[in-house]
């Protein structure tokens, strides 16, 4: 079984099914395992878990059924681009890396003499 085979995948939300099965209220478990999950599982893992279970995925027991309703699945940000305001070399855009001078945050960029 792979790390994010299917059964893997179902094994583990059962496993964080059973820790949750102590609380007290229903709701307050679902709302912990789809926690748990939306928290630690990367995008793949969890839009994973969710197509199977779309499918007819029979291995998830009742309180991780439910909290599949309220897993969400984000898309993972491009490897390729940098986070928005970070120039390639990995310093914020008008910090000394893109030729500007690097500034405290929340001030202007100041001119360079030439």
């Amino acid at each position: 079984m792979t790390h994010e085979s299917v059964e893997h995948l179902v094994q583990m939300a059962n496993d964080i099914g059973n820790f949750f099965r102590a609380e007290p209220k229903r709701e307050e478990a679902i709302a912990g395992i789809a926690g748990h999950i939306n928290r630690y599982w990367t995008p793949r893992m969890r839009q994973k878990i969710l197509d199977a279970v779309a499918h007819g995925e029979q291995g998830l027991d009742d309180l991780p059924r439910a909290a599949m309703a309220k897993v969400i699945v984000t898309p993972a940000q491009s490897r390729s681009a940098p986070p928005q305001g970070v120039a390639s070399g990995g310093v914020a855009s008008g910090g000394a890396a893109s030729g500007g001078a690097a500034t405290a945050a929340g001030s202007a960029p100041t001119a360079q003499p030439e």
